[in-house]
């Protein structure tokens, strides 16, 4: 072997090494999908593409119920749970949603607020918040509050508001054309669908 191969392989190897330095999953490379689950697929899947303006995908499913314990070993459900549907859409260049839609004996009803335990919500950015806070109420969206501003912390320059979801899912968006404060401290920058 000569020197520009071992040279090569040593370089490689290094690079192999600094990229697994972290102390996360080996091979980890980012958020690939959201999931969760909605009383009503059909309903989420048009709020999602004509309000929100995700692309659909495909559908899955129905799935169960089974006669064994299977969707408590690998789902972590009711073993009488059925997956209705699952189905796949894109929201702009962010990770894809995957929207299930459960039947399940001991199925909970209530949506958790974003103060419970499991409490959530999914954010979108924007490029106008103006607009698309106009586009939400002219489509009948229930938008809580106004957009407000951060001008100090980290994410400072951010400016965002929540809003519902027909059944009652919170959501957000965000806007911050000009970056974030967190960016003129830090080496690295979160991932920004602006790029």
């Amino acid at each position: 072997m000569n020197k520009t191969k071992i040279l090569l392989a040593l370089l490689l190897t290094f690079t192999f090494q600094l990229a697994q330095a972290g102390n996360g999953m080996p091979g980890m490379r980012g958020t690939q999908h959201l999931g969760f689950t909605v009383p009503n697929v059909k309903e989420a899947t048009a709020f999602f593409a004509d309000v929100i303006g995700c692309e659909s995908f495909y559908s899955i499913g129905p799935f169960g119920p089974f006669d064994n314990n299977w969707m408590t070993d690998n789902l972590n459900v009711n073993k009488k749970a059925v997956i209705n549907t699952a189905h796949l859409m894109r929201c702009g260049n962010g990770p894809a949603l995957e929207i299930f839609e459960y039947t399940s004996p001991d199925q909970r009803k209530t949506l958790p607020r974003n103060s419970d335990i499991g409490g959530h919500h999914l954010a979108f950015y924007v490029d106008d918040m103006t607009a698309a806070v106009k586009f939400l109420e002219a489509k009948g969206i229930e938008v809580l509050g106004k957009p407000h501003t951060f001008t100090d912390t980290g994410m400072a320059g951010l400016t965002w508001v929540y809003f519902m979801a027909p059944w009652g899912m919170q959501l957000e968006i965000v806007s911050y054309p000009l970056g974030q404060g967190y960016e003129k401290e830090m080496g690295s920058r979160m991932w920004d669908p602006r790029y």
